[in-house]
């Protein structure tokens, strides 16, 4: 009676086992993917949309990484990227030319850059990752893009250079042509002050008082250099206008 006992329970440990086996929870693996909330650039930049995710189980030629965007107005998410072993950027459409893979999935990393944004990317980019056996956890997150305009800003570079090696020069002349037009006129006025009562001009020999070929000579010489003068600023004042309209476009 004995051995017929022992064999009954041996055989119940044995089920009981096996049923134990059955109805645990099988380990599942997770995954969890992160982006940041928010994303700002200005019109023109390289946006890079970072996206990272981890998962239990080593990144395998089954993992698959979507990119989609759904714009700032609202409407349906639209996929514009898929990566299966390899990258498949869009070639046409809104983002057509405009997107590169950055990722790299064996370190855990499914980024992406955005060349050239525009005021039209505004909107939310969603990253998924899916990596079977990997079925579980948060396998999707969202980013905001927010694109702004550019604000014209004046940097010293190889313009700013140029402009200050025109416009000193240009100052240092310009001072010198003032100098040259003011201190002739304070030496007639001066040599007039002093002039001999009965000390005869040029002028007085014909009956013109006050009248001099010398006087007559300073002053055309002081419309010229004031000739001169305006035109070296309409010249400057038009290269600046020209650096400038370059500059800035």
């Amino acid at each position: 009676m004995r051995r017929p006992l022992r064999r009954t329970s041996a055989l119940n440990v044995v089920l009981l086992l096996y049923w134990l086996c059955c109805l645990a929870p099988s380990p599942v693996s997770s995954i969890t993917v992160t982006t940041p909330p928010e994303v700002h650039a200005s019109k023109g930049d390289t946006v890079t949309l970072s996206c990272s995710f981890t998962s239990t189980s080593r990144p395998t030629s089954r993992m698959t990484v979507d990119w989609s965007y759904r714009p700032q107005s609202g409407g349906p998410p639209m996929m514009f990227l898929h990566f299966s072993s390899r990258a498949y950027p869009p070639t046409e459409g809104q983002f057509g030319g405009r997107i590169r893979w950055q990722g790299t999935p064996a370190r855990g990393d499914a980024s992406i850059s955005l060349i050239n944004a525009t005021l039209n990317d505004n909107g939310t980019f969603t990253c998924t990752v899916r990596n079977p056996p990997d079925v579980h956890g948060s396998t999707t997150s969202h980013t905001v893009l927010t694109v702004t305009p550019r604000v014209p800003s004046i940097r010293f570079s190889d313009v700013a250079v140029l402009l200050f090696f025109i416009l000193l020069p240009s100052a240092v002349i310009t001072l010198i042509l003032i100098g040259r037009m003011m201190c002739p006129k304070k030496e007639r006025n001066q040599s007039k002050a002093h002039r001999s009562p009965i000390e005869v001009t040029e002028g007085d020999e014909y009956g013109i008082p006050g009248y001099t070929h010398k006087e007559d000579r300073a002053k055309c010489r002081d419309l010229y250099v004031m000739v001169r003068v305006q035109n070296f600023y309409k010249a400057i004042n038009n290269l600046l206008r020209h650096v400038c309209e370059i500059h800035f476009t």
